[in-house]
């Protein structure tokens, strides 16, 4: 993204661009899954997250739109950009495959799965490794 179009604090950086994520999803989903980048880095230090949204079946609707029911979102958070270039290379070697297969199997996974909320973060450890945490957990 070009940086008048980012919005971002001088110092950070998002890890992927939109071309890595759909470089890395089918065709299909490249274009139909949402794609937020955020503007605060976060604490715990999670990059990438990929969510899955069940449909609302109460009257309430808890605040999403049903347009976005049964969808995937997928969140990247930036990080200092000293910390760019490795968190790059690191996330498309190892998160971004494990992305497509995470949007894979939930595609596949039974009723009882896709009616409730999921989601899958990965983040960055200190010696370079990328690790996940499955809901948040």
């Amino acid at each position: 993204m070009p940086a008048r179009n980012r919005l971002l604090p001088r110092g950070l950086s998002w890890p992927l661009t939109p071309t890595d994520i759909r470089s890395a999803l089918a065709e299909e989903d490249g274009t139909s899954v949402p794609l937020d980048f955020g503007r605060t880095a976060r604490e715990d230090g999670v990059l990438l997250t990929v969510e899955w949204v069940p449909q609302i079946r109460s009257n309430y609707g808890g605040g999403i739109h049903p347009t976005w029911w049964e969808t995937y979102r997928i969140q990247v958070a930036p990080l200092p950009s000293a910390r760019r270039a490795a968190a790059r290379q690191a996330l498309r070697t190892e998160a971004l495959p494990a992305l497509a297969a995470w949007i894979a199997a939930a595609r596949a996974a039974p009723e009882g799965w896709r009616s409730v909320r999921h989601s899958r973060s990965w983040q960055l450890a200190g010696d370079g490794v990328v690790t996940w945490l499955d809901d948040g957990r």
